[in-house]
């Protein structure tokens, strides 16, 4: 019976890869068919994608999955004889259906019993199939065909997002239907007062009918749905709304995950089949295997370990050819060198086997753009470059969030409406710009628009509103300084969005989030003309180069692509400035920061002729770090500290040196919010 059950869980391994893979295929032809229209390759390959699915959830016995692929295919046959065209309304209904799809696909990672309703898009297809082209369309918007649902409003991608971000936060989001008493004379202005109250007490994401189509008195009853986001418990916020006048019933129902499930595709486990390539016969030629990711992260902590006995094995041949001048100790030498270049390639062999294109997050990207877009009004033309650029898989799942953060900022306020631009003297439609390279062992992502840019002033005006400074702070600040406020934490809330220093919506979690990464992002934005957001990432989180250094007698490990430079200086170029240490570097004031201090330890300047600093950066900020002693850098293998220990303020991990000893890692981002020089 075990055996059954381990066959069948593999067997649904394979299932949800391929399906995976499926899935993102068919939102690239989708969209690929809504640029080019009645393309009869096109139309082909999405049917052979449906085709393909169908047979794959039959199989599996996902009787869900089966009959809404049936129904694409059935619409794309009409599709393919020439019996229907392309038009936008097929499109969205095709995107809808995928997003279905998505659903049922999260239902079976969780469990073998997909729960998502497919009635209401199902009967949409029929309709849809069923209506000639020139007869008016009629579907059913969300939710089932009966019940409280038919009065939800469909959600848009914005409106996901803000869902998202409300539960980030912590609150809780409902549901609410509201019915006003028959004989309320005034439902109109009571209405109002419900939606006023409802904002005092949270927030209201979206409302139905909306204030402006009611009017003051209306016939027979009236039922308010809100889409409302607070801190209540569900009793709480019922009983809150049934103690307002002519409030006759309200209903309050959590919304759930599946609900607010963004429609982007997460990363896929292989590379994506190019289009013309999704035939089955194509795959049966493929000279490559599945390799569980499971597999891949033992393989990396094997070689990690072998790393670390490699630094071991030089530390005693060093220690022997020390106390030793004999053939044995060559010997060594020889036989260490070569164990050197065998594990260096095993390293980046598997380095490679962990790689994969970014494609396979860019990938994401075109479908929540063009939702996006929709929504808000916009025309923006997406241009991707450098999807082939290979990063750990690990990474690309780490990077998705932060990049999508950027990506909603610019189309939303970074790129001005195509009247706004026209009304500026540029074209009506905006370009936004996503690009991945190699550049110094490191991956460089940018997010580039050509939008209105960040104007300082308003930041500066924002920031002193807000209380995050104060005039005379505000008064200091360079430009590059205040447009460096998007990343205060706090500095982005729903106020400031009608704002153009709005833009700042969740940068402060953008930049802790790369920056955990061991990553870096900077800023270039010129007023009307745009702004470039650059993402530096290390190739891999496991193994890094690192400066090793002696503070209070302890070795401590400093990540060198933290590191800008190191420079030795006397004690007579140290000043001190509001009593902050300091040094100037070709022209700029550096903060020093004495690492002894996070050891209880202390630095004896007098003590040194020329003290060691390790300048240290984040974007165009810097601070030095005053060591006793610098002794090299040397590949590491970063270790958790485990649960015992836990998380250690200041503290990245750890690593085991070549004599067994254990080294601390620096986190550097932390040192920066420590030493307030952000």
């Amino acid at each position: 019976m075990s055996e059954l059950t381990d066959m069948l869980a593999e067997y649904k391994e394979v299932f949800l890869e391929e399906l995976e893979e499926q899935l993102q295929l068919m939102d690239e032809v989708i969209l690929k068919l809504e640029r080019e229209g009645d393309s009869g390759s096109v139309v082909q390959s999405l049917f052979r994608a449906a085709h393909t699915l169908k047979g794959s959830s039959a199989a599996m016995g996902f009787e869900e999955m089966k009959q809404l692929t049936h129904h694409m295919e059935h619409l794309l046959d009409q599709v393919r004889g020439k019996k229907r065209t392309v038009t936008p309304a097929l499109i969205d209904l095709l995107f809808q259906s995928m997003d279905c799809l998505k659903q049922l696909k999260n239902d079976i990672e969780a469990s073998d019993a997909p729960a998502t309703d497919i009635g209401r898009i199902v009967k949409n297809l029929e309709t849809f199939a069923s209506t000639k082209e020139d007869e008016p369309l009629t579907v059913s918007v969300t939710g089932s065909e009966t019940g409280s649902e038919t009065l939800r409003p469909p959600l848009s991608l914005s409106d996901r997002l803000k869902i998202q971000e409300q539960q980030d936060a912590g609150h809780r989001v409902y549901w609410l239907q509201i019915g006003i008493v028959s004989d309320c004379v005034i439902q109109g202005a009571r209405a109002y007062v419900i939606h006023s109250m409802l904002s005092e007490w949270g927030e209201v994401l979206l409302m139905t009918p909306d204030l402006e189509s009611l009017e003051e008195t209306l016939p027979g009853s009236l039922t308010l749905t809100f889409l409302y986001a607070g801190i209540q418990e569900e009793g709480e916020i019922r009983s809150l709304v049934t103690g307002l006048t002519d409030v006759a019933c309200v209903t309050a129902e959590l919304v759930e995950g599946n609900e607010t499930a963004m429609a982007v595709t997460p990363a896929a486990t292989g590379k994506a089949a190019a289009v013309e390539e999704a035939s089955p016969a194509g795959k049966a030629k493929s000279q490559t295997i599945r390799v569980s990711v499971e597999r891949l992260d033992h393989l990396m902590n094997l070689v990690g370990e072998l790393v670390i006995d490699q630094t071991r094995i030089h530390q005693v041949e060093r220690n022997q050819r020390r106390r030793f001048q004999d053939d044995t100790v060559s010997e060594l030498g020889h036989i260490s060198d070569h164990l050197s270049r065998i594990i260096g390639d095993l390293q980046e062999s598997v380095m490679k086997a962990r790689m994969l294109p970014i494609e396979q997050l860019f990938n994401r990207f075109p479908r929540m753009i063009r939702d996006l877009s929709r929504d808000l009004g916009k025309d923006l033309e997406l241009v991707m470059e450098g999807q082939d650029t290979e990063l750990d898989r690990t990474l690309i799942e780490e990077i998705a969030d932060p990049l999508i953060h950027l990506i909603r900022n610019a189309v939303d306020h970074g790129l001005e409406t195509p009247d706004v631009r026209e009304q500026s003297g540029k074209p009506r439609k905006g370009t936004l710009r996503i690009r991945a390279a190699h550049e110094d062992n490191q991956v460089v992502i940018y997010v580039e628009d050509d939008g209105a840019g960040i104007d300082p002033a308003k930041m500066k005006a924002s920031a002193l509103k807000k209380g995050i400074l104060t005039e005379e702070e505000a008064e200091l600040l360079t430009d590059r300084e205040a447009v460096d406020l998007i990343f205060r934490p706090g500095f982005s809330t729903a106020q400031t969005i009608s704002d153009v220093s709005g833009r700042g919506v969740g940068m402060d979690i953008v930049r802790s989030h790369i920056e955990k990464l061991n990553g870096l992002i900077d800023i270039d934005t010129r007023l009307g003309r745009g702004t470039s957001f650059k993402i530096k990432l290390p190739l891999t989180l496991a193994i890094i180069v690192g400066l090793l250094v002696k503070v209070n007698g302890q070795t401590l490990i400093i990540p060198m692509s933290n590191i800008a430079e190191i420079v030795r200086v006397t004690n007579a170029e140290i000043q001190v400035v509001r009593g902050q240490s300091v040094i100037t570097l070709r022209n700029q004031v550096i903060p020093i920061v004495s690492v002894h201090d996070r050891f209880k330890g202390e630095f004896r300047r007098e003590e040194h002729k020329h003290i060691p600093l390790v300048i240290v950066g984040s974007a165009e900020k810097r601070l030095a770090l005053a060591v006793d002693d610098l002794i090299g850098n040397q590949e590491i293998v970063i270790k958790s500290l485990g649960s015992y220990i836990g998380k250690v303020d200041g503290i990245a991990g750890a690593t085991i040196l070549g004599d067994g000893s254990v080294a601390l890692i620096f986190e550097i981002s932390s040192l920066f919010h420590k030493a307030g020089a952000k």
